[in-house]
């Protein structure tokens, strides 16, 4: 296991390897471990070729990293952060250099085995990779699709039950990608975001399951 060294760039802080800011925002922090050890744990454990996208502070690689994966795909968009990854890379990670909408549409199809999906929302317009993920993904394998940024204020300004919005807001992006229904399905586990955190106040974060058929 590499230790994350902080980084110091235009659009990328990491602070003691304790918490990211992008553009001056913050985007991921240490507490988070648990619930993107979870995320990663869907994406990986099927072994294979796993994309992941959004490097971060390489909580969630790292996890990808401890299953028997053939390939780890990370596309990244950042350019302090992207240095971080090529530096933490090991033989089997592929580092992508782009923003997601640019880099994903030029992936094969029915290439990997996993997708793991958490970057930060440079616009809520531009939403996630969910008609991708359907075409990336070989048949009978999992992606995760969430984006816990605009979860975060969702939560915060419309719905009070984290099941219900998933469901409101994830599920009808999925159904019109091409995933079914019933191979839809969620966890949730209970969290303690510290009092200062700024972007996540809700106690339960939610790990979603999505089989393609």
């Amino acid at each position: 296991m590499t230790t994350a060294q902080p980084i110091f760039s235009k659009g990328g802080t990491c602070k003691a390897d304790t918490h990211l800011e992008i553009m001056g925002k913050p985007v991921m922090e240490r507490w988070e471990t648990p619930y993107m050890h979870s995320l990663a744990t869907v994406a990986a454990s099927k072994g294979g070729r796993v994309l992941e996208n959004g490097f971060g502070m390489a909580i969630a690689a790292t996890k990808v990293e401890s299953f028997p994966i053939e390939e780890h795909w990370i596309v990244e968009c950042n350019d302090g952060v992207f240095a971080r990854l090529e530096n933490w890379a090991k033989s089997q990670v592929v580092p992508l250099k782009g923003l997601w909408e640019e880099v994903v549409p030029t992936l094969p199809d029915n290439h990997f085995d996993g997708i793991l999906y958490d970057t930060y929302p440079l616009s809520e317009e531009l939403g996630t990779p969910t008609g991708h993920a359907h075409r990336l993904l070989k048949p009978w394998r999992r992606p995760h699709l969430l984006q816990p940024d605009l979860m975060g204020e969702l939560l915060k300004t419309k719905y009070d039950n984290i099941e219900k919005m998933f469901e409101e807001t994830q599920v009808p992006h999925l159904l019109q990608a091409g995933f079914k229904k019933e191979k839809i399905s969620t966890t949730t586990m209970d969290i303690a975001p510290p009092s200062e955190c700024k972007y996540y106040s809700f106690k339960k974060m939610i790990t979603p399951t999505i089989v393609k058929q």
